[in-house]
């Protein structure tokens, strides 16, 4: 039995974080766009619907597989450093912090990231994708309970700032609570003069579209972010709008059983779940059943190894060599497996390896020590793992296969995350906080660079052919998310909605991708659906565990579409948030 029942449809299928960007994405399907332009439409109004946890000026990493040709491409949607920040400057001035300031504020990536996919690979135009979205900032959208809390952890924050209390603050003061509705003119009026910009155009469809980028990031938005940056002391320029776009590259890959996962590059932490996976086919896991303490004690190690090398050696690759084709070889990974042993917990994050020499041990690599300035405070078991608003997830297949895959993200009114920007309806991007400030780092912040980026969408291909999207919000819990539905799906042949629905772990025994990269080391947090003697087995092999509710958000909401079985593709949505899933 499921808390949901799996979508099925034989023209396509919608997954995302909120039910109007469900609805969004089906609308397009029905006029006859195809996945991009229903991914794009989708994703435009999760930035609405969900702008709690999105934003159309955040960041929106985007897969796409094209059926007709078998290509597949990636757009990183992810802002850049402006040019005048520096890894100086934060020592000079902020004593190696971030500060609850504009300073650690990036180029807004989402909108170059939605407009890019859908010129390169769409059939609509801005204007029709952005109909929804437009539509949902107009006429509202009722606050859901689990976005009233939200809120409610942010209040100080929100009700600092004029923009952010215009949208979320109620009438008689306080905040917008669960049943309010919740309007945004200012934004739906910045996706107005967008499609204004398209319209006014000449050219073919794509130059139209074209304009549209333009106009944000040449015309009046990028003005106003400017203008806002300048008056709270932050780095922008209007040359540092104008020369960005979202980039776009060929994804990285591993095998697995049949099939090829499909992930974003190491710009973002997407080769966390590839090098996992790639490990875990040094065992047989099928042997060892399904949450049986062996099998979850094996994917945590798993886990962890790929976690110490995204620490050692992933980064903007336009600045850090990154060896990433070795860190996913065959035999890397065979020699990071051989790392793991049976009943024996890693204490903490286990060292990285070497994956240009192919030794499983990187030599004189410093390990992080909880407690020192970098990972701020390590604690002990027991320790309450802050989870704040985080990001969403859109998946859409259509009935010819394309299919789109995309991790949108960027946060309203968390202590660090920067306010609403009047007559915008927008914030400027806080992801610079993923940065290090340790010149070390392969993460370290630099001018121009991309931070390293916790969103990572994924696709599944099985002989070349389309089978499936998967994503999920969740920070560093993505990939651990991510690996556990892959396997329930692929090794243990769940239905899509068991898969997502089973219970789940995550550890954080590694530095958190978000500032001050907190790290527990052995802390292994788990649903505790999994059952006492589980949880009892785990702790006798070293692990520190935490049990938490039968189903929590902390453990993500992973959301896949695809799936075809029957002449009918499938959709599956979390039930530990908001996502729906629909089919046409």
């Amino acid at each position: 039995m499921t808390e949901r029942e799996t979508a099925q449809g034989a023209n396509g299928v919608v997954v995302a974080g909120h039910p109007l960007a469900t609805e969004a994405g089906l609308e397009i399907l029905r006029r006859g766009g195809n996945a991009v332009d229903a991914g794009v439409a989708a994703g435009i109004a999760l930035n609405a619907a969900h702008h709690d946890m999105t934003s159309f000026s955040g960041v929106a990493p985007i897969l796409i597989h094209l059926a007709g040709t078998g290509e597949s491409r990636s757009f990183d949607g992810l802002g850049r450093w402006p040019r005048a920040a520096s890894l100086e400057w934060f020592w000079e001035n902020q004593d190696g912090r971030y500060e609850p300031n504009l300073r650690h504020c990036v180029l807004p990536g989402a909108a170059s990231s939605w407009i890019s996919a859908l010129r390169r690979f769409g059939t609509l135009s801005f204007a029709e994708v952005a109909e929804a979205a437009i539509r949902v900032c107009e006429e509202g959208v009722e606050i859901a309970p689990f976005q009233a809390g939200i809120f409610a952890r942010n209040e100080e924050s929100l009700l600092r700032w004029p923009g952010s209390r215009a949208v979320v603050g109620a009438p008689g003061g306080g905040l917008l609570q669960a049943g309010d509705i919740m309007r945004q003119p200012d934004h739906a009026e910045t996706l107005r003069r967008l499609a204004a910009a398209e319209k006014s155009a000449g050219g073919s469809r794509e130059d139209k579209i074209e304009a549209a980028h333009a106009a944000f990031y040449e015309g009046e938005a990028a003005e106003k972010m400017v203008r806002f940056s300048d008056e709270h002391g932050g780095f922008f320029t209007r040359e540092d709008f104008a020369e960005f776009r979202a980039a776009e590259e060929p994804p990285i890959r591993v095998a697995f059983e049949g099939h090829e996962l499909v992930g974003c590059g190491p710009w973002c932490q997407g080769p966390v779940l590839l090098e996992a996976v790639s490990i875990l086919k040094n065992f047989d896991l099928r042997a060892l059943g399904h949450n049986s303490p062996a099998y979850l004690h094996l994917i945590t190690c798993a886990l962890l190894l790929a976690y110490a090398d995204r620490e050692a050696h992933v980064g903007d690759p336009g600045f850090v060599d990154v060896p990433i084709e070795e860190m996913l070889s065959e035999e890397y990974t065979r020699a990071r497996a051989g790392l793991i042993e049976t009943g024996r917990a890693f204490e903490g994050m286990p060292p990285p390896g070497d994956p240009v020499s192919g030794k499983p041990l990187l030599e004189g690599y410093e390990m992080p020590r909880p407690g020192n300035w970098e990972t701020n405070r390590g604690l002990e078991r027991g320790a309450a793992v802050q989870w704040t608003a985080d990001t969403s997830y859109v998946g859409v297949v259509d009935g010819q296969g394309n299919m789109f895959s995309a991790t949108p993200s960027d946060t309203l009114g968390s202590h660090l995350e920067p306010p609403l920007i009047p007559g915008l309806g927008l914030a400027l991007s806080g992801r610079g906080r993923q940065s290090r400030l340790d010149p070390r780092h392969p993460a370290a912040i630099a001018p121009g660079k991309r931070p390293r980026l916790t969103p990572n969408p994924a696709l599944v291909l099985k002989d070349g052919a389309p089978a499936f999207v998967f994503g999920t919000p969740g920070g560093d819990v993505q990939p651990q998310a991510m690996l556990q539905v892959f396997l329930n799906l692929l090794v243990f042949g769940m239905e899509p909605q068991a898969a997502v629905e089973a219970p789940r772990l995550a550890s954080y025994s590694f530095p958190n991708s978000f500032y001050p990269h907190d790290y527990f080391p052995g802390l292994l947090c788990i649903e505790s659906r999994v059952g006492e003697k589980t949880l009892a087995a785990l702790e006798a092999m070293g692990h520190k565990v935490e049990a938490w509710p039968e189903s929590i958000p902390k453990a993500g909401s992973v959301l896949v579409a695809g799936l075809r079985k029957g002449g009918l593709w499938r959709g599956a949505a979390d039930h530990r948030r908001l996502a729906t899933a629909r089919a046409l």
